[in-house]
């Protein structure tokens, strides 16, 4: 029996390769073991005889990018040893003249900050209302793309904390700010702590993927969902402004999300076709 192994699984396989790759060139320095266990565990799931549907299509995805994601607590520090947020925060001066943060930080109140912390928890549900709605709507095409092009982000995000580890303003410089934490009225406070616990240390500011994945969805919703898009549009741009007034982000962070969003659209949607072409012509009946 043929497997059917579409687009996305191909691109996370390929990702999943490459972590390999880095794992068994670094090994003095990375726990080999467990790393590999997690990446071939992620190739063979996407390989496993599941028909289309919400286990194949949407959890199997989101189970490949939480745990690339967790592993690159171990990877990132191993391979460079040290972080690089004081060139972000010089690129943030230069273009401001100031600390983006310090200047939300006059504006913040308790409700504000509940606001924003609500605000920058919906990118965990963001592109999955994307694909509820696809699948509800029987778009299969426009889910196998959207898919693609936002797994494709991720992994291109992963990269840049492995080029550039940076652990983000709340950390580098909280001694700048009057208060060294933001605290809420009734939610800011316990959602903080639970993605502190959720997320660890991943150093993970540049890109911002929170905000490249929010953009992302949006302009797929505007594409395939009209009516999801005009829901998305107020919530993402809240979510980027709360990415630097909860000092989660420095301005190039989301700067750079900006600039990983546009080139994963394009290249994205540039490698799919190009897959989708090469699967119709090995199989013209598919």
């Amino acid at each position: 029996m043929k497997i059917a192994i579409k687009p996305a699984n191909i691109l996370t396989m390929g990702f999943a390769l490459f972590l390999i790759s880095i794992v068994l060139i670094s090994s003095k320095s990375l726990p080999v073991t467990h790393l590999l266990m997690i990446y071939l565990s992620i190739i063979l799931l996407q390989i496993i005889p599941v028909n289309s549907g919400i286990m194949k299509d949407i959890m199997i995805p989101g189970i490949s990018i939480l745990a690339i994601f967790e592993s690159l607590e171990n990877v990132v520090w191993n391979i460079n040893g040290r972080d690089l947020d004081y060139i972000l925060i010089r690129i943030d001066y230069l273009l401001t003249s100031t600390y983006p943060t310090l200047v939300f930080e006059k504006i913040a109140t308790p409700l504000l900050t509940d606001i924003m912390q609500l605000a920058y928890t919906t990118y965990y549900f963001i592109p999955l209302s994307l694909g509820i709605f696809l699948k509800i709507h029987r778009n299969e095409e426009g889910f196998q793309r959207s898919l693609f092009i936002i797994l494709f982000c991720f992994y291109l995000s992963y990269l840049g904390y492995l080029i550039i580890p940076a652990l983000g303003p709340r950390y580098t410089i909280s001694h700048l700010h009057e208060n060294t934490e933001l605290h809420g009225l009734f939610i800011k406070d316990h959602i903080y702590e639970l993605l502190n616990r959720l997320e660890g240390i991943k150093r993970d500011a540049f890109p911002s993927g929170h905000v490249a994945i929010a953009l992302i969805t949006l302009f797929l919703s505007m594409e395939y969902e009209k009516g999801l898009s005009k829901i998305l549009f107020p919530l993402v741009i809240l979510l980027m402004v709360s990415t630097i007034y909860l000092r989660y982000h420095y301005l190039i962070d989301v700067i750079g999300g900006i600039i990983l969003a546009i080139i994963s659209i394009l290249g994205g949607s540039y490698i799919y076709r190009n897959i989708k072409k090469r699967d119709e012509k090995e199989d013209p009946h598919n």
